[in-house]
Order: C-alpha cells, then sequence, then structure tokens
C-alpha cells in the first residue's frame, strides 16, 4: 500500500465536498489519499448532523458566503483563513478497523509534529476538561465541535493540536467511515499560528503520515474520477435540500 499525494486543487464549497466524498467512494487504488485544497471564494461548511436554522444563526451577518453541509460530522467551520485537507484511509488499512479516537489521535500527531519541524509551538491535547463527558462530536468524532454541535477553534477537544503555550486550538477535523474507508476532513486555522511556509508543511505532513501508516509517500496525478457523477453530486451539495437537510 502506499500513500497517495494528490495535486492541489481550489474550488467552490459544493465542489470541495464532493470531491472528498468521492474520493472516499471511487478512489480507483488501495492506498491511503491525501490532499490539501483551496476555496474559491469565502466559505463555512458545517457537519451532517447539524441544523441548517442553527446554523445559520451562527453565521457572520451581512457577508456573502458559500455555505456547505458535510459529509462528515462536527461544528461550523470557517475557512476563509484556514489550511484544509482530506485523508481517506481504505478498509485494507488497520486504521480502518481501529477506534475513531486512535485514528484522530495518530493524524494530529503527525500535523503537530510537521508544525513542530517548521518552529511553531504545536501539541496535541491529551486531556479532556473536566466538564466534557463525552468525545468530541459523538460517535462521528469531530474536532471540528464542542460536545454538543457547535462552531470550530472555540474551544479544543481530546485529541485536537493546540497551541502549546496558550492552549489555544489550531486544528480539528471530522470523520466518517463507511465500507470504502474512512475519510478525514481536517481544518488548521492559520491565525493561531506564527508564519509558516504553507508548501513545506504540506510535504512534511505526507511524510509524518505515511511514516506512521508504515506505508511509502507518492505524489501521483489527479485521478480519473467520472465527470458526470462529479457535477451531479456537486449539484447535490449546493442544493438547498442539501443544505437544510436538518
Amino acid at each position: 500500500m502506499e500513500l497517495h499525494v494528490l495535486p492541489m486543487r481550489t474550488g467552490v464549497a459544493a465542489e470541495n465536498m464532493a470531491l472528498d466524498f468521492l474520493l472516499l467512494q471511487r478512489y480507483p487504488a488501495a492506498a491511503i489519499r491525501f490532499r490539501h485544497y483551496g476555496w474559491r471564494s469565502p466559505a463555512f461548511t458545517f457537519g451532517f448532523g447539524q441544523k441548517a436554522a442553527w446554523v445559520r444563526e451562527h453565521l457572520p451577518p451581512g457577508e456573502r458566503f458559500d455555505l456547505c453541509r458535510r459529509p462528515t460530522g462536527g461544528g461550523i467551520v470557517d475557512h476563509r483563513e484556514d489550511w484544509t485537507y482530506m485523508l481517506v484511509i481504505p478498509r485494507e488499512h488497520a486504521w480502518w478497523e481501529g477506534r475513531a479516537t486512535e485514528s484522530y489521535r495518530v493524524v494530529h500527531e503527525c500535523l503537530a509534529q510537521a508544525l513542530r519541524e517548521l518552529g511553531q509551538a504545536a501539541t496535541v491535547k491529551k486531556q479532556r476538561d473536566a466538564a466534557t463527558s463525552a468525545a468530541p462530536g459523538g460517535q462521528d468524532l469531530t474536532g471540528f465541535a464542542m460536545s454538543e454541535p457547535g462552531v470550530c477553534f472555540q474551544r479544543a477537544e481530546l485529541y485536537d493540536v493546540v497551541h502549546e503555550y496558550t492552549g489555544e486550538k489550531i486544528a480539528g477535523a471530522a470523520q466518517k467511515r463507511n465500507k470504502q474507508g474512512l475519510l478525514f476532513q481536517g481544518s488548521i486555522w492559520k491565525p493561531a499560528l506564527e508564519r509558516c511556509d504553507w508548501e513545506v508543511f504540506g510535504a512534511r505532513f505526507a511524510v509524518a503520515l505515511a511514516e506512521a501508516a508504515a506505508v511509502p509517500a507518492l505524489p501521483v496525478p489527479w485521478p480519473d474520477l467520472n465527470e458526470d457523477e462529479v457535477s451531479g453530486l456537486t449539484e447535490q451539495y449546493a442544493s438547498p435540500e442539501w443544505t437544510d437537510y436538518r
């Protein structure tokens, strides 16, 4: 098995979410796949289980941005100043069979390691707050949420990446597991860090993930996905029916 590092792409919110899901469902190889992507316009995403009306009440008033429900769980994520990535673990890898808390911890340990190599004071939160009795995000574990679905980066949860000295939250993520594999959607909040070379960080993050997964990392071209399926799923994710699903 290999870790395939996909080219960076920029899209609108619905397209980014559609591609993440199709990279879980339709990738033509039993490989771990990793990608960083950008946002064509200001965007917020929110967890699959959140109520759209509650989400809208907690968004900045009077501003224009894309809004999309994610295929994973968790809370509201502001993508206007973040570094966004996606990781898919195929069911053939041991991480697919393990507990959600363990895969969450391992990925964030790799992320924090890559940040520390660039001089950032990043670490993984190892203790749950006394007032928090449940794992973040319930069954669909997420660092995008508080114990109840909330707004990302307001408070760090167990195994989130935080600033070593201030405790400020740096990175969180959400997971979705099905028979094809484990989809991991993550976000790093850039304002919580010192100035960073993000291209170098992305390369080091991929290497750290590959070492933790005990597989080689390999840059690959964009996979040959069915364009009709991509456009159809993008339209679905952009539709009011999907946004207002709950």
